[in-house]
């Protein structure tokens, strides 16, 4: 997977299309992600204690990776990103901004 932990991502797909969020969780096996206030769905949670009232609570779920696209703040545009080969090291690289991420 070429989108990593952190990463700044805008979604392309789906039904938070335009929106752009930080990913909290990589799934590579899955080829999913999980990103900050999109793919929202509602948990029902039990009472734990005694007393304690039930509730409704909204939390990101999975997304797959080939419904976003990284973006870059400075630049305020969507970019793929790919590998180049700098000084025998592996680097991630944009094509498009022509510069190293």
């Amino acid at each position: 997977m070429k989108i990593k932990q952190n990463d700044i991502v805008k979604v392309i797909a789906g039904k938070d299309k335009g929106k752009t969020g930080k990913v909290l969780r990589c799934f590579p096996m899955e080829n999913k992600l999980m990103v900050e206030g999109v793919q929202l769905v509602k948990k029902h949670v039990k009472p734990k204690q005694q007393g304690e009232k039930g509730r409704i609570i909204e939390k990101s779920a999975k997304i797959d990776v080939s419904n976003v696209v990284f973006f870059d703040v400075e630049s305020s545009k969507e970019t793929k990103v790919s590998y180049k080969i700098v000084d025998n090291k592996k680097v991630r690289y944009s094509y498009k901004l022509n510069k190293e991420l």
